[in-house]
């Protein structure tokens, strides 16, 4: 990825901010699906075509996890190992996201489109935070 689409997409030139900027994104698309999943399990779990229980662990697990991505996102210098391991759960929940898909889940219409759209949103993520780290975005 360029540095100039990469600055064109946080805003900044600066890596520092362009990370905590995409980690705070992050933080805040996660935590709103997080939330979503914990507090409307029912009614997603029957539009998505997936177990209500499922996505009620999914969400008290993003909820959680978008928590910690938030704090990180506060310091001024995220450290690069923590950087990392938000990079890897991204990349990790994007690809077992469509093994799922394909392997043991039989989404509905709705979830088989929605699936991989936040698959893909999660992979972005992951590609936007490793650039920005890259670029010298985080502590040593």
């Amino acid at each position: 990825m360029s540095q100039a689409l990469l600055a064109g997409l946080s805003r900044t030139t600066e890596p520092r901010a362009m990370l905590r900027r995409f980690l705070a994104l992050d933080a805040v698309v996660t935590g709103a699906n997080g939330l979503a999943y914990a507090a409307a399990s029912g009614p997603l779990g029957r539009l998505l075509g997936v177990d209500a229980t499922l996505l009620l662990a999914l969400g008290v697990f993003l909820t959680a996890y978008a928590a910690a991505v938030a704090v990180l996102a506060s310091r001024r210098r995220p450290p690069a190992a923590a950087v990392t391991a938000v990079v890897d759960v991204n990349a990790v929940w994007a690809v077992l996201s469509l093994v799922a898909l394909v392997a043991w889940l039989e989404p509905s219409t709705a979830g088989a489109v929605w699936i991989p759209v936040q698959a893909a949103t999660v992979a972005a993520f992951a590609v936007l935070q490793w650039t920005s780290l890259r670029a010298g975005g985080a502590g040593r």
